[in-house]
């Protein structure tokens, strides 16, 4: 403060931190005004980074990220050849609007023009490409006569019949309905419907339209996912370079409970595999693939959006079949 600048000055100087003291106060409010619930991996215990991934401290202060789990391929793979951001066709369930990022797990920096490959059940557990062997739904395998009412609660005991983990033929083995295994299958009829591949942006995201996934017996809902580098774009989609990760996304108890409730989830009979029993999750949370979910409360049926930033190691090869 210099010589002329008296006692007047200061009492402004005071007002003027105040009221912006008083307009950060307000905006920070403002953040958490509406209604929305937000499930991801706080549920479970794993870490929550800004993009909604596992960081690590690199030493510079800037937040890298730890290398997102390796999981199963399963049997219901089909070759990236659907180029295309809405997966949806004519498929009937809760919008979903998918946002991920892929990221070097090693320099923190995005992957640009990496393929990502997504493919996942229908609302009622049914994979296009195969029908006959997907499991869920009234009248298929695991399903019946759809209740009058809806689940409200996680489901009490262990699941019924053969765990995921179960050897070929059984849910979750090599050609089993569960989809959880290594071993491929060859796709029984020619629908594509919730699946598709893009490439990432030059700072590593993609975004897919898609449905939330239901369920089938044996496995937590979840979703596939592949990403592909090295590759380039041709007229009959995307070929060459290597398959750097292969994984799968999770969902949050509460979320899927929330799903329940609307149709035409809530006509499904099947078993539900809770997120903890589930043989291929490992648990750790946003590492292992658990999405952060946004949505508005009591009112899922609207849409949700799901997030999650992957950490891959592009100098790897993971195509998940060896699993």
């Amino acid at each position: 403060m210099t010589e002329n600048q008296g006692p007047a000055h200061k009492k402004d100087l005071t007002r003027r931190r105040m009221i912006l003291a008083g307009g950060a106060a307000v905006a920070a409010a403002g953040i958490g005004a509406g209604a929305v619930a937000n499930a991801s991996a706080g549920e479970s215990g794993g870490e929550r980074g800004g993009s909604g991934g596992g960081k690590k401290p690199t030493g510079q202060g800037e937040a890298c990220y730890r290398l997102t789990s390796e999981t199963t391929e399963g049997p219901y793979y089909i070759d990236a050849d659907k180029i295309r951001k809405d997966i949806t066709e004519d498929k009937e369930g809760i919008p979903m609007t998918l946002r991920l990022k892929v990221i070097d797990s090693d320099t923190c920096k995005p992957l640009k023009r990496a393929a990502v490959d997504i493919w996942h059940c229908d609302a009622l557990g049914v994979y296009s490409g195969y029908e006959s062997m997907s499991t869920g739904g009234p009248g298929g395998p695991g399903g019946g006569t759809p209740p009058t009412g809806a689940p409200t609660d996680a489901p009490s005991g262990a699941p019924t019949g053969t765990p995921p983990s179960g050897g070929p033929g059984g849910p979750g083995g090599p050609g089993g309905p569960g989809g959880g295994g290594g071993g491929h299958s060859e796709p029984t009829d020619d629908e594509r419907y919730l699946r598709g591949t893009q490439l990432t942006d030059q700072h590593g995201y993609v975004e897919f339209r898609t449905i939330f996934p239901g369920w089938y017996q044996g496995r937590a809902v979840h979703i596939h996912t592949k990403v592909h580098v090295g590759g380039r774009m041709t007229d009959a989609g995307y070929e060459g370079g290597h398959t750097c990760h292969t994984g799968q996304f999770f969902f949050a108890e509460s979320a899927v409970l929330d799903s329940a409730k609307a149709e035409p989830y809530s006509a499904s009979t099947t078993t539900r595999t809770t997120l903890t029993e589930d043989t291929i999750y490992d648990q750790s949370g946003v590492t292992g693939g658990l999405m952060k979910l946004s949505y508005r409360k009591n009112h899922i049926a609207r849409g949700v959006v799901g997030s999650i930033t992957m950490g891959v190691d592009p100098d790897g090869t993971q195509d998940g079949t060896g699993m």
